[in-house]
């Protein structure tokens, strides 16, 4: 696909000019917003910041799959809204994962008992992400997708900034004229933040209610907090739009649904009642936001009224991996992008198109596929596989080596709740110097970079509304680490450099 040479990246530098890049590199971070709140216990009022994890260089990527994973993105942001609303499917697939994994099947459950009761709203807002690896065999370099992310996808923000650097970089230092990738006609412009904050305004103007605002669901002690507020300040400054950010705790003692009209208001001490319009989730994706009865409770009032909710329960359990692993087997994509009747002609996407997703995917399976089948063919490839649970967030797989063992003691009732995946072999060699956040801490190493692409759709039965795709963001992690979040401290933030 590309005659660049990643093992030859990065380019050479003097130690003068690599201290000067990293000053530079920092600088703007701290002086433009690409922050996190510091580690340990936060004070109710941040008192101060560190710059977030970065790369000192823009990691190089081919123009034409940076394209192709643009691209993808209308088809995914259509195949998930449908999978949300195909209620048979989700009962069928993640309905059957509840019965082994606890979270999941308090959701789905929960979402179950709402379907029953009627709920009010039939809108749904998704702000998604789309995550790819380079997949490197012989001299073949494709693209291939890692996961999809329905719920809390983030760093939309922090992404624009750390592309702002890059190119702040490239216009004050020329990266010391060290390699002639680097220049200005190679970094893709990036509006990530205007592009997702487009989907929140789409939901708070489908609502239309003058003086309602928009609820962030916030996990307490967020360090990732830069990411969120950067969204306020453009609802804000832009739009006139206000948001509250509360997390589960505030809500169970606050969130009120009238039984009459269902609708979504927060009684404040001392001030008027505030109507919601859109309830985005940057909580709700872990185990961890429900260590009690009341706070799934609360998430159910919040799913049972009147707001547009980003994203609604089906669509986060449309996230899940299994659903993932499902999409795979024969027919399942014709059923939600080739079925006539159900949406139409012009809602048919050609076979082109189907063809173009099922290249961006590996291998997957089932651990309980054919009984001891699946197991079998994991334990036989495991240095070539990863097992993945119905789990948001990093740190939740199984990599290599580690799987023989895990599989010995995982019970036979729980092997539904895992999928299998083939892992994706990035490009051998490539380099960066990483910046540890808020240490100053410079290591070169042998690095993977993720791709994400974001995108929104705003939809309800039978049509969907607008979407787009709206951006992107670039992880880059150690090749010996097998995780990839940057919030769980595996992975950096970064930037493309476009080459052919």
């Amino acid at each position: 696909m590309t005659a660049f040479n990643f093992a030859q990246w990065p380019p050479h530098l003097s130690d003068k000019d690599r201290e000067t890049l990293q000053f530079r590199a920092t600088s703007y971070a701290l002086s433009h917003g690409l922050l996190y709140l510091p580690t340990g216990a936060q004070p109710p009022i941040p008192t101060s910041a560190i710059h977030a994890p970065i790369s000192l260089f823009p990691t190089p990527f081919p123009r034409k799959l940076f394209e192709q994973a643009q691209n993808l993105q209308s088809i995914y942001n259509v195949l998930y809204s449908r999978i949300a609303m195909d209620i048979q499917f989700l009962d069928r697939v993640m309905g059957a994962i509840g019965e082994v994994d606890e979270f999941t099947g308090h959701l789905w459950s929960g979402w179950r008992q709402l379907r029953q009761e009627g709920l009010t709203q039939p809108l749904h807002l998704g702000l998604f992400r789309s995550d790819y690896l380079l997949h490197q065999r012989g001299s073949d370099i494709t693209l291939k997708q890692v996961e999809f992310n329905t719920i809390s996808s983030s760093f939309g923000t922090l992404s624009e900034r750390a592309s702002g650097m890059h190119r702040s970089l490239e216009s004050s230092t020329h990266f010391f004229h060290a390699s002639p990738h680097l220049t200005a006609s190679n970094f893709p412009p990036n509006n990530t933040t205007s592009g997702l904050v487009a989907g929140l305004v789409a939901a708070h103007n489908a609502y239309n209610v003058e003086g309602s605002k928009i609820l962030f669901v916030v996990q307490r002690g967020e360090r990732n907090l830069f990411d969120q507020i950067w969204l306020e300040y453009e609802l804000l400054e832009r739009y006139s739009i206000p948001v509250i950010r509360r997390t589960f705790d505030e809500l169970s003692r606050q969130a009120k649904m009238s039984a009459d009209t269902a609708v979504l208001t927060l009684e404040l001490p001392d001030e008027a009642p505030v109507e919601i319009s859109t309830v985005y989730y940057r909580a709700g994706y872990t185990p961890d936001d429900y260590p009690t009865s009341t706070h799934y409770q609360t998430r159910f009032t919040l799913e049972r009224s009147r707001a547009i909710k980003c994203p609604t329960i089906p669509l986060q359990l449309a996230g899940g991996k299994k659903v993932q692993q499902v999409l795979t087997e024969p027919g399942v994509l014709e059923h939600f992008l080739c079925d006539k009747e159900k949406y139409g002609t012009k809602g048919v996407f050609p076979s082109q198109a189907l063809a173009e997703i099922r290249e961006s995917w590996m291998e997957m399976w089932a651990l309980d596929f054919e009984g001891d089948t699946g197991v079998k063919i994991a334990r036989e490839k495991a240095l070539g596989v990863v097992l993945k649970p119905q789990r948001e967030g990093g740190g939740n797989n199984v990599y290599k080596e580690a799987i023989p063992a895990f599989l010995d003691s995982l019970p036979a009732k729980e092997r539904s709740a895992w999928i299998a995946m083939e892992l994706i072999s990035p490009p051998a060699g490539l380099k960066n110097y990483l910046i540890r956040a808020g240490t100053g801490a410079t290591v070169e190493t042998e690095v993977v970079s993720e791709l994400g692409i974001f995108g929104w759709t705003l939809f309800g039965p039978g049509q969907v509304v607008s979407g787009k795709e709206v951006g992107w963001l670039v992880r880059t992690k150690s090749k010996e680490s097998n995780e990839g979040g940057v919030a769980t401290g595996f992975s950096v933030l970064d930037s493309l450099l476009l080459v052919d």
